[in-house]
């Protein structure tokens, strides 16, 4: 039975896991993502802690290689992060460095196409070889196995949905700078930016609720508060338009949702977005995860495996 090392890399936490080649964690370790500090080296240093860690658990001696997922942009040629919007340091440097420390093969993914890679090898996506996998966290991101191969463009970064345009009426600057992007309005940080806006626009004067709290307005929703509900309305129209650009562009057999938003409030999503959705070509199973936040891990395992095949 192979190991590898897996390492899950966002802007808020750092996640690493001992995997073997039949998906199974054999042992987790995690921590905070630093800051903080002079530069990314205070990242690359902390994940050299948690594969230090893990090489060290039981079974961990044995394994063949390390595959990091990473929140994008990436610059495969030179192994790094760069300019990441969610993550506090221009430049991480991911896999010359680890290589150099460990002396095993590195390979470094988007999370997000570590993410289908996950669902296509043990989850919601089993069976199917045209998949879009979709993120819905602090930002949007996506992944997409497309006739039973891994999409990553020319550095990588193949499947930026969370930077589709989709709105031109409130034109919400994104996190990268650009305005209207899908991501602004319904990433899990956004949408009490996205309320605000909506709130002025549609002059709602009394809410009950504390709008600044992506968790308060759902917990509204999912207590029949009128204004929520008015508001869920406008958000699965955004939601849709992003999926039905998914759908156009890629075709996919299944879409599996991800994430905070989707894990808790999956239902609500689908119910408000799904009859929005456009018919141009047929409509894919929704589904949401069911690998509790463990499919980028296991992407990045099955990346590594690949990788040192």
């Amino acid at each position: 039975m192979t190991t590898v090392i897996a390492v899950d890399l966002g802007g808020t936490n750092l996640r690493a896991a001992l995997v073997d080649s039949d998906a199974t964690v054999l042992a987790h370790a995690s921590a905070p993502t630093p800051t903080s500090g002079s530069s990314g080296e205070v990242i690359t240093a902390a994940i050299v802690a948690r594969v230090e860690e893990l090489l060290a658990s039981p079974g961990g001696e044995g394994a063949a290689a390390i595959g990091v997922a990473s929140a994008g942009p990436l610059d495969l040629g030179r192994g790094r992060v760069v300019n990441s919007p969610n993550i506090a340091f221009p430049i991480v440097e991911i896999v010359g460095p680890l290589r150099e420390r460990f002396g095993l093969p590195v390979s470094l993914v988007n999370d997000a196409r570590a993410g289908v890679l996950g669902e296509w090898w043990a989850g919601a996506a089993c069976g199917s070889d045209n998949v879009v996998y979709i993120t819905l966290s602090t930002g949007i991101g996506g992944g997409v196995v497309a006739n039973g191969r891994l999409l990553l463009g020319m550095s990588g970064n193949a499947g930026e949905i969370g930077h589709i345009p989709i709105d031109t009426h409130y034109n919400l600057i994104c996190g990268c700078g650009y305005a209207g992007h899908w991501e602004a309005y319904a990433s899990a940080k956004n949408i009490p930016g996205f309320f605000a806006a909506w709130r002025e626009r549609a002059d709602v004067r009394h809410v009950t609720f504390d709008a600044s709290s992506t968790r308060a307005i759902f917990a509204a929703v999912r207590a029949g508060d009128p204004v929520a509900l008015a508001f869920m309305e406008a958000l699965g129209e955004v939601n849709a338009r992003g999926i039905s650009t998914v759908v156009v562009a890629y075709e996919p057999e299944t879409i599996v949702l991800d994430g905070p938003l989707a894990r808790y409030y999956g239902d609500i999503l689908i119910r408000h977005m799904e009859p929005r959705i456009d018919r141009y070509l047929a409509l894919p199973r929704i589904a949401v995860s069911t690998l509790d936040g463990r499919a980028p891990l296991l992407g990045a395992a099955a990346y590594a495996l690949e990788a040192g095949r």
